[in-house]
């Protein structure tokens, strides 16, 4: 009777395990996560809890093996990678804008940028909306003279590895002095944790000026500047010009690319995918083959049906050639050597 009462509670325990996943990381994705799983537990009945933290802790998360799956908006380096104790993947799940969202009293329009007074204003060395190298990409519009509060991120974060890598491949000057990364020694600059603490100061400081991904601009209600791109057009971040990011690039079959400062002529500039990365082979401390299945079909859900919840959130569905990278990674998932 007790050996009985035991196995019960232990397949209960399974069960419920089976039935639930916990990922960590990006922030940008987080408006599009939030509604996948929302979704994916009314169809699959399962639990996925995703904490908003930063791709960098999110990294660090599934290195420890104390999350099911990480998000981050760049790819683990070769380094990070080696560091791990076993073979990780990555899937992109969605490719995201990064706009330059300001809050100037009286401008309605969208203001132009350039690459470089993007990095001349995070290299501190703009200081005032009236500085003349954006005045003269914006003739004809009355920008107050107000002193710039510049926001940026104070976590480890991917959206600041997607900015300072565009602003790397556009300013000598940045890739010298400042760099790439997630974390960043910054010349200048308020921190504050998350896209939507970028978002916030933005909002409520006039004279700011932050990057944050697009729908978290969106949602804030916040004015964001077009970006002038690699063939010299000025372009407004959307779905279709974000999407167009990743046209004409190879991508690697294991899908860790950057599309930052695309040649394609309708491309934004500061666009990139945003990943969930996670072991190759499940079978390691307490887990069990179930939750290897759960995960898997997780995962296939969102490279497939869940992505009809992409372009609502101002997110860009995966290109066909990319969702079909995505899938093949994904069948390569195993159970101690055993395909699931």
């Amino acid at each position: 009777m007790k050996k009985t009462f035991l196995l019960g509670l232990a397949l209960v325990a399974t069960t419920a395990s089976a039935q639930s996943l916990t990922g960590a990381g990006a922030s940008f994705p987080f408006p599009l996560y939030s509604k996948m799983f929302a979704e994916y537990k009314k169809s699959a009945g399962v639990d996925v809890n995703y904490q908003s933290v930063g791709s960098g802790a999110g990294q660090k998360q599934i290195t420890e093996r104390t999350v099911d799956f990480a998000g981050s908006d760049n790819p683990m380096s070769d380094d990070a990678l080696k560091a791990a104790p076993a073979p990780l993947l990555h899937v992109p799940m969605a490719i995201g804008a990064v706009v330059p969202a300001y809050n100037l009293p009286g401008v309605t329009q969208p203001l132009k940028f350039t690459g470089k007074v993007l990095a001349d204003i995070y290299l501190g060395k703009i200081k005032t909306w009236g500085d003349k190298a954006i005045t003269a990409l914006n003739p004809g519009v009355t920008i107050p003279p107000l002193p710039m509060t510049v926001a940026r991120r104070s976590d480890g974060s991917g959206t600041t590895y997607v900015f300072s890598d565009y602003l790397g491949k556009v300013s000598s000057e940045w890739k010298s002095k400042v760099g790439v990364g997630n974390s960043l020694q910054w010349p200048v600059g308020t921190g504050a944790k998350g896209n939507d603490g970028v978002a916030g100061i933005v909002k409520s400081t006039p004279g700011a000026l932050g990057y944050v991904e697009l729908v978290y601009a969106k949602q804030n209600k916040l004015t964001f500047g077009s970006v002038q791109n690699r063939a010299g057009k000025f372009v407004l971040a959307d779905n279709g010009p974000a999407a167009a990011a990743a046209k004409g690039v190879v991508i690697p079959s294991d899908t860790r690319v950057s599309i930052t400062n695309s040649a394609n002529a309708d491309a934004y500039p500061i666009a990139s995918f945003t990943y969930v990365i996670f072991y190759q082979d499940q079978k390691y401390g307490s887990r069990t083959e179930a939750q290897a299945k759960t995960l898997k079909n997780l995962l296939t859900w969102m490279v497939t049906s869940g992505q009809e919840y992409n372009e609502p959130l101002d997110y860009a569905k995966l290109p066909s050639n990319v969702a079909a990278k995505a899938k093949s990674i994904i069948g390569k998932l195993n159970y101690g050597g055993k395909k699931l």
